[in-house]
């Protein structure tokens, strides 16, 4: 107390504390205790301010080309080459777009860090039908505005939708070739798909026929199989007679069959009755009834209660179904003659055993209407009307609604036994949701079977994540009839088809590569622009066209042919690329889409398939596990996250979760993901803060030297160094997630962090056990930032921006972390995993003296460790006063033997006592030795050399409290 320009000191803690100050020695100003402490500091902001910074940063990397740049530092490397599947250029992304290209990018960063030249060239799907709809929801008329000025219409629309999901990708954070991207309407991409048609052409694969595929009438054209999709629908069920013309002398004229069909609007086409050749079938009488009818006998009891007969009937006899054929009977009500086939497709599941067959409008009618010679009769247009050849009562008719007429007219011929509605599976178009038909029209097709074989031994050379997917994709190929790849629409890849004046289609693979190097100079358009004549080599002549005539195919590429023929037209093609591809990452729903189409075209022409692994990801539902939808308006933007959450937020989320199968997502699930965010966050800044006045060139402490537990947890964490980088290498993001969390909470945050401010903020400052810390959680800082980096790559290079000593204007330029060589470390881990178990007894013991009300916190304890001779061991083998790492004030170790009535926990004898002495201001521990040190009677001894040693020019003799 300052009195009359001389200084009072108070030797005396508690007098000084009583007096409200500590004071210093002939000084007119103080020093507080907290200054005596180092305390981290840092300016790395505790909130990340995601959402305008992450925007920032971005711009950033694409003013200064880093991923070029990476791309630079890479050349010469062995190379990675992650192919990226074209997503469909319409509307803005979904949160199914954002969970695919993340990870992709989460792999093509984590390659490009770990020594692969790893490009990444993202592409667009840009041809097809929506574009088209798109055009007509605009007000356009495709027939009025002709084939050239629609497809200019749709090349300007594709454009705008690529920029605007390429916006929505970049805001993402994906690092990729952005100002090169493949899309499938550039003219060297067509021309090379040309070629690939051609060699596949070469090859016998490609044809015309006339087969039922299925037909989208609100498409008006063919639809391939992988743009199909099947929802439950409700359709009638007609059981219908027809009366027995010629029964080979086995069955009379009285004779009906009952025929079944689930489509009576295609009863104006039949031709066929089919029965199964192995089935019994049963002549029937019920009572009171002058017909006799014909069923399956094995479906005999369901459909006499179906049709009301009760038991109440006679079986007049039993034939086989192998006797019926080529029975003829009379069509219900048009002036038909119709044949009884023999047919294995026919089932006794439902119906009758009697299915009505009309070639033209069914695939096993069609196979069974070809072995029979049977007419196909096709009296449904394009736009799914009845035609003139269906009869007076249908033309002019929709499909659908014929289905009521052909009813009726069951009915007046006294032909109809039963109709009931039935609910099942039926397909429809993916992309309209209208439901198709099944119509036998010409169309080209690529043969499969000729190379089915040579397509399923390919998948033996492909790794398939989940493992399921191999039988998936096998069992497709193997199922799979001949792919319909000709498309009635005009905005596509021409099929390079020219018809001789006496209809002989020419697929010459020379006029083929003409037409592609035509579309490589011109773009597709130039088929659609010329003329037939002036698309042709000069001069050319053919023998079917004696006047040098020719027409062109109208019909265009199924979209599947143009993203199957990526392989080449990309990764082929370009230089930075390479065939095969080292790996693709699609949705599940790909391995009837590209995946197929792929290997297809890839088996053909190059007789390998076109990817050496295949990973698949599940769908994005929302929170309740219910699939999104617009309508319901239970949609996720990745927009709306990133204006709001940020796209960190949205990564963090995509590694959280298991995308190999469909994944939950909600703006609350998304919200919780922030709330972990910022817990790493947040340790990363606390390792910041505490590493500040660490320079690794000056201060850093070999392995060797570094206190045992600091050589535990340095060993520690170059385990997960390598269980984090292996997670990476098999495409385990989400065990990345669960390396990494665990760790800052559990390890860091539980564990070393915890005890490690009592040495960072007490300790001097270069003194050899902070030093030690320090060593070890700049390992950490720096090493953490790289392994984040694929995940959040917004905040790492934030992070590296506080990296002084780190060489590199960005942390995608940096390599990841090496795994150290530090020879046997096991016993070590051991050790200190055996005292995670003595630690965790004495954390139970003191929570039990919190709950008496013994103490508060654990510096407030004084513990006694009761130890066996074996846990004695444990302990003196860790070299190391466990004191300071169990937080307590005092620590004494004693006998087991001693132990009396301490209590047990977890096999550890402990007691816990309040502890003794007084608190220091400083370090908030209990001492038995402060007021011993004279100049600071208020520190223990240890504080009092630290300060003293380190704040020479204050001779401090009193601090503030």
């Amino acid at each position: 107390m300052k009195t009359g320009g001389t200084t009072l000191l108070l030797t005396s803690r508690t007098e000084a504390i009583q007096s409200g100050m500590f004071f210093l020695f002939e000084r007119s100003s103080s020093m507080k205790i907290k200054e005596t402490l180092n305390l981290g500091k840092t300016k790395f902001p505790m909130r990340g301010n995601l959402p305008q910074k992450e925007a920032e940063r971005e711009n950033n990397w694409f003013e200064n080309k880093v991923y070029e740049k990476r791309q630079q530092l890479n050349e010469g490397k062995p190379s990675f080459m992650l192919h990226d599947g074209p997503p469909y250029a319409n509307g803005n992304i979904h949160i199914g777009h954002a969970m695919n290209k993340i990870s992709k990018d989460i792999i093509v960063r984590y390659k490009s860090m770990s020594g692969y030249y790893a490009p990444f060239v993202p592409g667009w799907d840009t041809h097809g039908l929506p574009i088209e709809q798109q055009l007509t929801k605009a007000g356009k008329d495709r027939k009025a505005a002709g084939p050239v000025k629609w497809r200019k219409m749709a090349a300007e629309f594709a454009d705008k939708q690529v920029k605007t999901q390429m916006a929505d990708f970049k805001r993402l954070g994906i690092s990729a070739d952005w100002d090169h991207p493949y899309l499938t309407k550039q003219p060297q991409y067509e021309a090379e798909q040309l070629r690939v048609f051609g060699k596949m052409a070469k090859r016998g694969l490609i044809y015309r026929g006339k087969k039922p595929v299925f037909w989208s009438w609100s498409s008006e054209s063919a639809m391939a199989m992988a743009e199909i999709e099947y929802h439950d629908v409700t359709s009638t069920s007609v059981s219908f007679a027809e009366r027995v013309k010629d029964g080979k002398d086995i069955l009379d004229n009285d004779t009906y069959f009952i025929v079944w069909t689930t489509t009576p609007w295609t009863i104006p086409a039949s031709e066929a009755i089919a029965v199964n050749p192995s089935f019994k079938y049963d002549v029937v009488q019920p009572a009171g009834s002058e017909r006799k009818f014909v069923v399956a006998d094995a479906l005999l009891g369901s459909a006499a209660q179906a049709y009301g007969w009760g038991d109440d009937y006679e079986v007049v006899k039993t034939v086989q179904g192998s006797d019926l054929d080529r029975m003829t009977a009379q069509h219900p009500y048009m002036d038909r003659e119709i044949l009884v086939i023999n047919g294995d497709h026919v089932t006794a599941d439902a119906g009758t055993g009697l299915v009505h067959t009309a070639p033209g409008f069914g695939e096993d009618d069609f196979a069974i209407g070809q072995k029979y010679n049977l007419p196909i009769i096709m009296n449904v247009d394009d736009r799914g009307y009845m035609t003139e050849e269906a009869g007076p009562d249908f033309e002019g008719v929709f499909y659908d609604d014929a289905n009521a007429i052909s009813l009726k007219k069951l009915e007046e011929n006294d032909a109809l036994i039963k109709a009931e509605d039935i609910t099942h599976s039926y397909p429809f178009d993916w992309r309209t949701k209208k439901p198709v038909i099944f119509r036998a029209v010409p169309q080209w097709f690529a043969s499969i079977e000729p190379i089915r074989q040579e397509i399923l031994d390919s998948l033996d050379d492909v790794n398939f994540q989940p493992e399921w997917g191999h039988k998936r994709l096998a069992n497709m190929i193997r199922d799979r009839g001949d792919w319909v790849i000709s498309r009635q629409r005009v905005w596509g890849v021409p099929l390079p088809i020219f018809y001789a004046e006496d209809g002989t289609a020419i697929l010459e693979q020379s006029i083929i590569d003409h037409v592609a190097d035509l579309v490589a100079q011109n773009g597709s358009d130039v088929w659609f622009e010329r003329e037939a004549k002036e698309l042709l080599p000069e001069g050319y002549t053919n023998e079917h066209s004696p006047n040098g005539e020719f027409t062109k195919e109208t019909d265009i590429m199924d979209v599947w042919f143009d993203s199957g023929s990526s392989h080449t037209a990309v990764m082929a093609q370009r230089p930075e690329l390479s065939f095969p591809e080292d790996l693709v990452l699609e949705g599940s729903d790909q391995y009837r889409g590209w995946f197929n189409s792929s290997l297809i075209t890839s088996v053909a022409i190059h007789d390998k398939a076109p990817y050496r692994r295949v990973i698949s990801q599940g769908f994005a539902l929302d929170g309740n596990g219910d699939k999104m939808s617009k309508s319901i308006g239970n949609t996720v933007s990745p927009n709306d996250i990133t204006k709001k959450m940020g796209a960190e937020i949205i990564r963090l989320w995509v590694t959280s979760v298991d995308t190999s199968g469909d994944v939950r997502v909600s703006e609350d699930i998304l919200s919780k993901t922030s709330e972990v965010y910022r817990k790493i966050r947040n340790t990363m800044r606390y390792l910041l803060s505490n590493t500040s006045d660490y320079n690794p060139m000056e201060n850093a402490v070999p392995y060797r030297d570094l206190t045992p537990v600091d050589q535990y947890f340095f060993a520690h964490f170059n385990e997960l160094v390598r269980d984090m980088r292996r997670a990476y290498d098999e495409y385990d993001f989400q065990q990345v997630y669960k390396l990494l969390i665990n760790f800052i909470n559990v390890d860091l945050s539980a564990f070393y962090l915890d005890f490690a401010k009592d040495i960072l903020y007490v300790e001097a400052p270069n003194g050899h056990a902070r030093r030690s810390l320090q060593t070890v959680l700049y390992r950490i800082l720096v090493d953490l930032d790289k392994l984040i980096l694929p995940i959040l790559p917004h905040t790492a290079e934030e992070i590296f921006d506080y990296l002084p000593y780190e060489a590199g204007d960005y942390a995608f330029l940096t390599e990841m972390p090496a795994v150290e060589d530090l020879g046997n470390v096991t016993p070590l881990i051991t050790r200190w995993t055996d005292f995670m178990s003595l630690r965790d007894a004495v954390n139970k013991a003191l929570e039990v003296a919190r709950d008496e009300k013994l103490i508060g916190k654990p510096s407030e304890a004084a513990v006694t460790l009761y130890l066996t001779d074996d846990q004695q061991m444990l302990v003196d083998s860790l070299g190391q006063d466990i004191r300071v790492i169990l937080m307590v004030s005092q620590l004494t170790l004693a006998n087991v033997a001693d132990a009396g009535d301490a209590p047990e926990y977890d096999g550890y004898h402990i007691k816990v006592e309040h502890a003794a002495g007084e608190v220091s201001p400083r370090d908030r521990m209990y001492h038995l030795d402060l007021g011993t040190d004279p100049t600071f009677p208020m520190l223990s001894a240890h504080e009092a050399e630290i300060v003293r040693a380190n704040y020479p020019e204050a001779v401090v003799e009193g601090l503030e409290d």
